[in-house]
C-alpha cells in the first residue's frame, strides 16, 4: 500500500470503530447527531468535497454527488422520523470508501507491474566520437547513425549489426528464455539486453518508431481500453443521476403544489420525506462500486500471477474464450533448463557434469546455469583459468590444467573434434577434454516434446499450413513441480 491508501485504511478503520461504539452508546438528540457526524465526516469528507467542487465547476452529476445526496438524504430521513438512526448514512459512505480502497489497491498493483515493464525503456545510447563513447538521449539519434552497445546494456534502437558478435536476452520482448545469438548483418530490435560481446549497430528506425516505443505506447494507453460494462456505467451515471435528482425534486414540490391548488393542505413534510426516501432507495451504490471493482480486482489478480492485461475490455473478452492457442516458450514453461541425460560419456556422469559446470562457471547463459545446477556441488573458480567464450557456440577453459571444451556442434567442428549425433529431444551440449570427445548431455526446457511434435507434423506449404487430418492434438499436460 502507498501512503494515500494507508491513510484511507486508517480512516475506514477509525470510522468503523466509532460506528460500533456509537451503536451501543445511549445518547439521544443533537448530541447523538454530533457524535455520528464524526465518523461520517472521517469516512466521507473527501466525497463531499468532490461533490461541492463538481457543483462549482458545473459538473454536478457524478458518483460523488450521488453518494453525497444519498447519505445526506438518509440523515434528513432520520431527523424527519425523529428516530435518531444516523447509522445508515455513515454505513453507506463507509462501504463506498471500502470499495474505493479495494479499487485503488488493485489499480496500484497493475501500475506497479506496468512500471516493471517500463524497465525495457533504454536510458541512453552510446555514440562513438573521436574514439570516445558519448551517451546521448535515444530520441536524439538519427536513422542511419552508428551506436555502440556494451555487455549489460539495453539495445536502445532498432538496427542492423555492423561489427561484433554477442548473445541477446530477449525475454522482456518475446518471452523466449533461450538467448539469441547475433553477429554482423543480423537485424536487432530495441529493448533486449546485450549479454556478452560489444556490438556496433547501424540504426534503421528513430526512437519514436522503434519496437520498444511501440510496446510502451500500447501499455501506457491501456487505461483507455474500457469494457462495455464500464462504458455503460459512465453513460448510465450521466443520465440516471440527473433523472433521479429531478424526479426527487418533482416528488417534493409538485404534489404539495397540486394539493394547494385544489384547496388542500400542502403537507410539505410528508412529500419531502417521500422524496428523500426515493433518493436513498434509488442510489445504485452497489452498481457503481461492483462493476469497476470487479474489473480492477481481475486485473490485479492477473498481474499478481505475472499476466499483464492491457485493459478491462480484453478481460471482458477473455470471459467468452473457448479455445486458447499458446506460444509454448515462456508461456507453458518457466524458462528454466534442466539436464535430462548424459550419453556416450567416457567418464562417470558426475565427473562429466563437474568439468562442464566448472568450465561454464563464468557464463550467465541459461544452459550454463542448468549445467551448474545439475552438478550440484560447490564451484571453485580457482580451479578454472583461461576462459574463452565463443558467442553462440560454447566455452573453452582450463580446469585443473585440463583443456575443457563445452558447447554445441559448431564448437566441436571449430575445434576439429569428432562428435556424436543424437536423436533425443532437447539441446545437445558436447564435452571434450584435451581435444578428446568425452560425451554429451541433453538439456530441455520442460516442453520440448512440443518441439518434437511440431517437427514430426507434415506441412502443406512454406507457411507451415497443416491439414485438418494431420493436426496433432495434445490431450493432456501434467506439470510436476
Amino acid at each position: 500500500m502507498n501512503k494515500k491508501q494507508k491513510i484511507m485504511l486508517i480512516r475506514i478503520l477509525t470510522a468503523a470503530a466509532l460506528l460500533a461504539v456509537l451503536h451501543v452508546l445511549p445518547v439521544t438528540g443533537w448530541m447523538r447527531f454530533g457524535l455520528y457526524l464524526i465518523p461520517y465526516l472521517i469516512a466521507g469528507y473527501d466525497i463531499l468535497r468532490k461533490a461541492l467542487k463538481g457543483i462549482q465547476n458545473r459538473q454536478v452529476f457524478d458518483e460523488n454527488f450521488l453518494m453525497a445526496v444519498a447519505t445526506v438524504g438518509a440523515i434528513g430521513l432520520a431527523f424527519y422520523e425523529k428516530s435518531g438512526d444516523f447509522m445508515e448514512a455513515v454505513a453507506v459512505m463507509l462501504f463506498y470508501q471500502i470499495g474505493e480502497l479495494f479499487q485503488s489497491y488493485a489499480v496500484g498493483k497493475s501500475r506497479r507491474n506496468i512500471t516493471a515493464l517500463m524497465d525495457i525503456r533504454p536510458d541512453y545510447a552510446n555514440i562513438e566520437q573521436n574514439g570516445q563513447l558519448t551517451q546521448v538521449d535515444p530520441d536524439d539519434v538519427p536513422v542511419g547513425a552508428v551506436i555502440v552497445v556494451q555487455p549489460g546494456e539495453k539495445v536502445p534502437l532498432d538496427g542492423v549489426v555492423l561489427e561484433g558478435a554477442s548473445t541477446l536476452n530477449t525475454a522482456a520482448l518475446t518471452g523466449e528464455s533461450l538467448p539469441r545469438d547475433v553477429t554482423g548483418g543480423d537485424e536487432i530490435v530495441s529493448g533486449c539486453i546485450n549479454m556478452t560481446g560489444v556490438l556496433k549497430i547501424r540504426t534503421t528506425r528513430a526512437f519514436g518508431e522503434s519496437t520498444v516505443s511501440k510496446i510502451l505506447e500500447l501499455v501506457e494507453n491501456s487505461s483507455s481500453h474500457k469494457s462495455k460494462s464500464e462504458n455503460f456505467i459512465s453513460k448510465f451515471a450521466r443520465v440516471y443521476t440527473p433523472a433521479v435528482c429531478g424526479a426527487a425534486l418533482a416528488l417534493a414540490v409538485l404534489p404539495p403544489v397540486l394539493r394547494l391548488l385544489t384547496g388542500l393542505d400542502g403537507d410539505w413534510g410528508t412529500w419531502l420525506y417521500r422524496a428523500l426516501s426515493f433518493l436513498v432507495v434509488s442510489c445504485p451504490c452497489a452498481l457503481v462500486i461492483s462493476i469497476p471493482l470487479s474489473f480492477f480486482a481481475g486485473l490485479g489478480g492477473a498481474s499478481h500471477e505475472g499476466i499483464l492485461i492491457k485493459g478491462s475490455n480484453y478481460l471482458e473478452t477473455l470471459s467468452k474464450t473457448k479455445t486458447v492457442v499458446f506460444d509454448k516458450t515462456g508461456t507453458l514453461t518457466q524458462g528454466v533448463f534442466d539436464v535430462t541425460g548424459v550419453h556416450h560419456n567416457q567418464l562417470p556422469r558426475e565427473k562429466v557434469l563437474e568439468y562442464a559446470a566448472l568450465a561454464e562457471c563464468a557464463s550467465s547463459h541459461p544452459i550454463s546455469k542448468s549445467l551448474q545446477r545439475a552438478h550440484g556441488g560447490p564451484i571453485d573458480r580457482q580451479r578454472v583459468t583461461d576462459i574463452q567464450e565463443f558467442s553462440g557456440n560454447g566455452v573453452v577453459a582450463k580446469v585443473d590444467g585440463v583443456t575443457v571444451a563445452v558447447g554445441n556442434d559448431k564448437l566441436m567442428e571449430k575445434l576439429g573434434i569428432a562428435w556424436h549425433d543424437c536423436h533425443s529431444v532437447g539441446t545437445i551440449i558436447h564435452l571434450a577434454l584435451d581435444g578428446q570427445y568425452a560425451g554429451f548431455g541433453t538439456v530441455t526446457e520442460g516442453m520440448d516434446i512440443v518441439d518434437q511434435i511440431c517437427k514430426d507434423t507434415p506441412v502443406q506449404d512454406s507457411n507451415g499450413t497443416v491439414s485438418a487430418s494431420d493436426q496433432p492434438v495434445i490431450e493432456s499436460i501434467k506439470v510436476i513441480d
